[in-house]
């Protein structure tokens, strides 16, 4: 079963488009980042775009994982819509499956799984959900990426599933570091993401929504750090992002 990081990484949604809509500028974003998160259908994506997003990776030494969401493409996988367990475990076992037949075509190993936006908080809301989505990613075995939380810390630790937590920078966390969604976060500046990567990195540190700072977790350990392709500002983002990173890393986990 694959590890964990060593140094930190920035990861990104990618592909997320679906015929001839377009999300993010991922010929661009690809070149700053570490890790895709490639939609696999359901929220975003489609056969013809998930295969050009895989060969990109590949192209520029990028890993790729799977990243399922809720079969909700008007939504774009940000609305809740209630899901039988059975269909859940069904849904994320049929969209990394999707992937996984376009990496191994490419040559490419299947690197974790990461749910998408309203997958992500069903799971922390509903125990059963996330029981589901996880024994799905037992069948992968690969490790699950999700903001830091104790819940699906201890749930992967039950299944023998790594579970490689993540700093997000471009949204928002609450008083009580919990995540906040995407439609209720207040637009990052690029100079916002650099800072909060640095500041997470060197102090272990994290703004929240109501003004004030939390204590992240990680403990001068490695972490991923997450960037949304569909902001508005996501190119400059992730060139923040990356700037931030190399700074860290080199001060952290030179050898």
């Amino acid at each position: 079963m694959a590890g964990l990081v060593d140094k930190i990484e920035i990861n990104c949604d990618m592909g997320e488009g679906f015929g001839r809509w377009k999300m993010g500028p991922d010929e661009e974003l690809i070149k700053y980042i570490d890790v895709a998160n490639v939609a696999c259908g359901f929220h975003a994506g489609d056969p013809s775009l998930m295969l050009k997003t895989v060969r990109m990776a590949k192209q520029h030494n990028v890993k790729v994982g799977a990243h399922p969401g809720l079969q909700d493409l008007f939504g774009f996988g940000r609305r809740r819509i209630e899901v039988d367990p059975e269909d859940m475990y069904a849904s994320v076992l049929y969209q990394v499956g999707a992937l996984k037949a376009f990496l191994e075509a490419e040559g490419v190993p299947l690197n974790h799984i990461k749910p998408h936006g309203e997958l992500f908080f069903y799971m922390q809301r509903d125990a059963v959900i996330m029981d589901a989505v996880l024994r799905a990613a037992v069948v992968y075995k690969v490790p699950v990426y999700a903001c830091k939380n104790e819940m699906q810390k201890e749930m992967c630790a039950k299944y023998g599933l790594p579970f490689q937590e993540e700093l997000y920078v471009d949204i928002d966390y609450n008083a009580q570091g919990a995540l906040v969604p995407v439609a209720k976060s207040k637009m990052a500046t690029p100079e916002m993401i650099y800072s909060r990567v640095l500041a997470c990195a060197l102090k272990d540190e994290r703004d929240h929504n109501e003004g004030g700072v939390l204590k992240v977790g990680f403990d001068g350990q490695p972490f991923s750090i997450c960037i949304h392709s569909d902001m508005p500002t996501a190119l400059q983002n992730a060139q923040a992002a990356r700037k931030a990173v190399d700074e860290a890393n080199a001060k952290m986990f030179s050898k």
